[in-house]
């Protein structure tokens, strides 16, 4: 069937004013906790120092115990010559919904947080463009398309929600695991499986599979129960949470990666002085490249655990069964992504970001909208699904 775009930017607005709506009450109970006051607060330190309350990503992963705890509580303060400091608090352990964080962010209950761009998506789709199932088999493809995007996602936050972008984070590769064998993706036709946001959802029941929105720390138990049969997280976080004690197959190929941002309430973000601002900004890039390369790193070693190819420094060998990517699962995901993820997107994030995909990332992925409407695949029936991360 043929979508007629029905979204405009009034939708998207009220989708805006609804959760600014729902946030008043949080904004109101979390403005006086200490953690998420003002980054500077007149008389709480040194005149030339600064303060900061950092919301992080999620706790307890790599990014945020290797690399975001330690430049903030450490890092920083060395490379401002102790003018700025910091206390960061993984965001899922700071009574916050990670959908939430866009807005948060927006109205200065948080000065500065990082936001999984799958949650916050859910009140601008335009945000995940990156990350869309199936778009980025490789960090190579994800770095070309983030690259790409970068100057245009800058541009949203700043101009419709008063946010600073100041980093891009990704996590490593999530990949399909599944408790019995399967040698492609089309063998997954039949199957109940464990996705994390509307976009994976809509892949698989392109597939012919069942999509089942399950909380990454439900996942191992829904398998061994038998409520699904294969689930979509990280290599490596799938070894350490056990996940390869309840599977027997997973596949090389990337679905999606768990993109973040990180971003500052511009109030915020202006009351620090220019010199500091370029010494967080470099320090935040140097933070990015670090947590790309362990990313990049991760994937690998995730893969090599799960298939008992090497010791595992965080999890432990497994003997999976490792599904290899052939060209005939590579086009399978070519013409979903075309047909099926791309086409949705658009349907719901409206007919600007056709335009804006053709200016962006049509050159990097070869697909290029025009103003065609976008035509779906008969059949396919839409989830009533809500994001809820990696």
């Amino acid at each position: 069937m043929t979508i007629l775009f029905s979204t405009s930017c009034l939708a998207a607005g009220a989708r805006r004013i609804a959760v600014a709506a729902r946030l008043v009450s949080v904004a109101a109970l979390l403005s006086a906790a200490a953690w998420v006051s003002n980054p500077a607060v007149a008389g709480e330190v040194a005149p030339q120092q600064h303060r900061l309350r950092i919301v992080g990503g999620l706790a307890g992963v790599t990014q945020h115990v290797r690399f975001e705890l330690p430049f903030w509580t450490q890092e920083l303060e060395q490379l401002s010559g102790g003018r700025l400091t910091a206390t960061v608090h993984p965001f899922d352990r700071s009574g916050l919904r990670g959908q939430d964080m866009l807005q948060l962010i927006r109205l200065g209950v948080v000065p500065f947080g990082t936001a999984l761009l799958s949650l916050v998506s859910g009140d601008e789709p335009e945000l995940n463009a990156v990350d869309l199932p199936g778009l980025n088999p490789d960090l190579a493809m994800l770095k070309r398309t983030v690259d790409a995007y970068r100057p245009h996602l800058a541009r949203v936050l700043h101009e419709r929600y008063d946010v600073e972008l100041l980093g891009i984070y990704t996590y490593p590769a999530q990949v399909i695991y599944c408790r019995s064998p399967f040698a492609g993706l089309a063998d997954l036709a039949g199957r109940r499986v464990r996705t994390s946001s509307v976009s994976q959802s809509e892949m698989f029941e392109r597939l012919g599979a069942t999509p089942v929105i399950v909380p990454f720390a439900e996942m191992v138990g829904s398998i061994s129960r038998g409520v699904v049969d294969c689930a979509v997280t990280g290599t490596l976080s799938g070894n350490e949470i056990g996940l390869t004690d309840v599977t027997t197959h997973m596949h090389a190929m990337a679905i999606s990666w768990g993109l973040s941002f990180f971003g500052a309430n511009s109030a915020a973000w202006d009351a620090i002085p220019p010199d500091l601002r370029e010494v967080m900004r470099q320090g935040i890039a140097g933070l990015e490249e670090r947590i790309w390369a362990a990313a990049n790193q991760d994937t690998d070693n995730g893969i090599a655990c799960n298939a008992g190819r090497m010791a595992c420094p965080s999890g432990r060998a497994a003997k999976l069964k490792i599904v290899p990517i052939t060209p005939e699962d590579d086009a399978v995901r070519q013409r979903i992504v075309k047909e099926t993820v791309l086409p949705r997107w658009i349907e719901r994030c409206g007919p600007d970001c056709a335009d804006v995909w053709d200016r962006t990332l049509a050159p990097v992925h070869g697909i290029f909208l025009g103003n065609r409407p976008v035509t779906l695949s008969e059949g396919v029936a839409r989830p009533a699904v809500q994001n809820v991360g990696p």
